[in-house]
């Protein structure tokens, strides 16, 4: 089928050679791993976008009724896809038009599960089934009991959701590879009445616990209104009240608990049922891992981005041509629809049913510089208004126009459609259209995280500000400067000139200007969207409360909060760089200025290699792949240690060799300690770093190459005292009530403090680079374009 696909590919393919794109850099790595076609071993068949904007294109055109209209849409699809102005979702670029039986959708929201532990596991076989094809998934624990509830089968009790949860956590960060490449996306959500909600806001304060999974709270009108009033607060179960709280107890407690580990995030579920479109026939009670689309039972995502970046022109926006392009992907996502596999009945009923689609934007940050305006200022609101307003307008005549064509939304019940909050807020002419013709797609609009796609696209990603404007790259060849494209621009055309106010970055933006841009977006937007509010690292709890408080009275359906630090840190900024390199060089001064005798020579403070070490290698899976840990010894312990895993040459091989190197030197110095010592130091140092992902369970569990080799160490040492204890017992029998039970024995250096958990920076698990970023409510890398949604 591939091959045939490529002869199709090659013989169709009419695009003017001349005016292919080239792509580089990132944005051609991206392209080549994710979106390339490739031959069954592996080999790319498209190497330029304009054959993968050809296939797409006709993929999802096939759908179309007849030859005339497949051929009239493959060729607005292509115009639209061209210049990357519209950009489908990832699964979709990746799958349309190849011929294989995949799913194009990103994310699904599965039903709550049955309160037993069939219906638990029963609930997990379908997150799993989901994610092995690539699916984020988000589920709504409420239905589960509370913690001490008893049991009356098992004469019992319950252990809760909480430590439900952590089961599905397990299986989405350590035993769900999707793709082999990347861990799985789980959202796990509790309504604010259920009894364990106060341990479901604190639960990731406990090191190991629920790591693979995002967490938000459903907030209820009622439960703003208490807080508002500072009222009593009752955590039910089944009707019955467990207990009694202060309102501004719990919102401090949440308040407090994003502040330090940017979660539980909020979203207002009470307001997301009654501003939806599908107010009355669904049942939303979840939204997908990154929180742009609310869901019911087996909803899906169906997503694409407008590049508003694409859309300026000699400093102004062509609204006409925003337009144009918004209907044409409008006509392109409801294509999808019928083009996509649906691998579970129950996702083909309800999507069928509604026919939901989620068109959003990328590059609005680039774009507003590129009108010389400054995100999230006064000045810049009113053009977010007419963009965003340019969109739905144009979205919602599309849908109307193809319902006219092809029949409404089964579900479409004329007279309570129109009785939607969202739809009474459209203009005039296109309500009139819609009484009048119905609309093919109940829900239209959503902001999703464009991930990966923005950076194949080569602009700023959804509706968040430029990250930062200049990043620094570590790889083989050293330290590189990363400027934004924009600002390289601007620097090259004015050399030595100030950078001017238009260039924000997310940190020179305040949390309330974060809220506000979204608050604008969330107007025009019948879904929800995936934002994360940055805030500096001195932003107070208070400070919090006053954010989550105003992005509730602006209208916003939720809110995600990162403040600076608070979790592992993700990117190494210029000017922190800057600062931490001046303070190693006081530092270096202050300790030079100590030393009476210093070393002349840093080889006469090491021992010497004899001719013969012994040792072996010891093979250790990692969350970085299966990891080689070769440990030679001398006749005073361990001598040198050699790190392997990855390819030659590559970002994380090197970082496993320079591991290798700093453990083996520091054996090797000469030192009042043995070496046996400063191995186990050693190994109390690494064991317990944690990393993004992690594999193996409870004592067997690696979080990273650090704990892999302190894995490795403890190995080794548990063997050496086991030899050692032998002789003990075969010399001396009555050395080992002695060894046992002196306070401070040699053999209590056999237990691994783990407890020690250290934060380590956010190195890409795909390229081993430290430029992991949060935002979106996700993570990617900007060196390799790993994604974690």
């Amino acid at each position: 089928m591939l091959e045939q696909e490529a002869r199709s590919v090659e013989s169709n393919d009419t695009t003017d050679t001349r005016h292919r794109t080239q792509l580089e850099g990132i944005r051609q790595k991206v392209f080549m791993d994710r979106y390339s076609l490739k031959d069954p071993d592996g080999n790319a068949l498209e190497f330029y976008p304009e054959q993968l904007w050809q296939r797409v294109a006709r993929g999802i055109a096939a759908v179309e009724t007849t030859e005339e209209k497949r051929t009239e849409w493959e060729k607005q699809f292509y115009e639209a896809l061209s210049d990357f102005q519209f950009v489908p979702g990832g699964r979709i670029l990746a799958g349309a038009g190849t011929g294989h039986q995949v799913t194009y959708y990103n994310c699904f929201v599965i039903p709550s599960p049955e309160d037993s532990r069939q219906g638990i596991l029963d609930n997990l076989k379908i997150m799993t089934e989901i994610m092995a094809r690539g699916g984020g998934v988000g589920i709504n624990l409420s239905t589960l009991r509370p913690r001490g509830s008893y049991i009356k089968t098992v004469n019992g009790t319950a252990s809760g959701p909480c430590s439900w949860a952590q089961l599905y956590s397990v299986a989405t960060g350590d035993v769900i590879m999707q793709g082999g490449s990347r861990r799985g996306a789980l959202m796990l959500m509790l309504d604010d009445t259920h009894p364990d909600i106060e341990e479901f806001i604190t639960v990731k304060r406990t090191a190991g616990k629920i790591e693979h999974a995002n967490l938000s709270i459903c907030i209820s009108d009622p439960f703003m209104q208490a807080v508002k009033d500072d009222a009593d607060w009752n955590l039910i179960w089944k009707g019955e009240v467990k207990k009694t709280i202060r309102a501004r107890a719990l919102w401090d407690l949440i308040c407090k608990s994003a502040w330090e580990s940017a979660e539980p995030g909020l979203v207002f579920m009470d307001r997301y049922n009654k501003e939806s479109n599908t107010w009355y026939y669904e049942d939303i009670r979840c939204v997908n891992p990154c929180g742009e689309q609310g869901l019911p039972a087996f909803g899906v995502c169906n997503l694409g981005a407008i590049n508003l970046s694409a859309f300026v022109k000699d400093g102004k926006m062509d609204y006409e041509r925003l337009a144009k392009i918004s209907k044409t992907a409008m006509r392109f996502l409801d294509n999808v629809v019928d083009a996509t596999e649906y691998f579970i009945p129950e996702n083909a009923e309800a999507q069928l049913g509604t026919r939901r689609t989620g068109l959003g934007t990328m590059g609005l940050a680039d774009a507003l510089i590129k009108m010389q305006v400054a995100y999230g200022s006064e000045e810049s609101l009113p053009i977010i208004e007419r963009i965003y307003s340019t969109i739905r307008n144009a979205s919602y005549e599309a849908s109307a126009d193809n319902a006219s064509e092809k029949g409404a939304f089964p579900k479409f019940d004329r007279e309570k459609y129109m009785q939607g909050k969202f739809i009474k807020r459209l203009p005039k002419h296109i309500q009139e259209k819609i009484r009048k013709q119905g609309i093919r797609n109940a829900v239209v609009l959503t902001q999703a995280p464009t991930g990966t796609t923005s950076l194949l696209s080569g602009v700023s990603s959804g509706i968040e500000p430029v990250y930062d404007f200049a990043m620094i790259r570590r790889d083989r060849t050293g330290e590189h400067i990363m400027y934004h494209p924009l600002l390289q621009e601007w620097r090259d055309q004015h050399p030595n000139e100030t950078t001017p106010g238009y260039f924000v970055s997310s940190k020179d933006l305040s949390p309330e200007e974060h809220v506000r841009v979204q608050s604008m977006i969330q107007r025009y937007t019948d879904s929800s969207i995936s934002k994360t509010v940055n805030a500096p690292n001195e932003h107070t709890v208070e400070q919090v409360q006053t954010l989550y408080r105003l992005a509730y009275e602006m209208g916003c359906k939720g809110v995600t909060y990162y403040r600076d630090g608070s979790r592992d840190a993700v990117l190494t900024r210029v000017e922190d760089e800057n600062k931490a390199k001046a303070a190693a060089v006081t530092e270096s001064e202050a300790v030079q200025a100590s030393m009476f005798e210093p070393v002349t020579s840093i080889h006469q403070g090491i021992k010497q290699r004899p001719a013969v070490v012994q040792g072996y290698t010891r093979q250790v899976n990692a969350p970085e792949g299966k990891i080689n840990i070769t440990i030679n010894s001398d006749d005073q312990g361990p001598f040198e240690v050699f790190v392997n895993v990855g390819k030659a040459g590559s970002d994380i091989a090197a970082l496993s060799e320079a591991l290798g190197r700093l453990i083996s030197l520091n054996l090797q110095l000469l030192s009042p300690l043995s070496q046996a010592d400063r191995a186990q130091e050693i190994t109390n140092q690494l064991r317990g770093i944690g990393g993004s992902r992690s594999v193996g369970f409870g004592a067997q569990q690696v979080r990273s190459l650090p704990d892999a080799v302190a894995r490795a160490f403890e190995l080794h040492i548990d063997a050496l005292q086991e030899s050692a204890v032998e002789t003990v017992v075969a010399e001396a029998p009555e050395q080992i009530e002695k060894v046992a039970t002196t306070p401070g024995g040699s053999n209590q250096a056999a237990f691994t403090n783990n407890s020690q958990l250290k934060v380590t920076g956010n190195l890409c698990p795909e390229c081993g680079c430290n430029t992991m970023v949060y935002e979106e409510g996700c993570r990617k890398c900007y060196s390799c374009g790993h994604s974690e949604c």
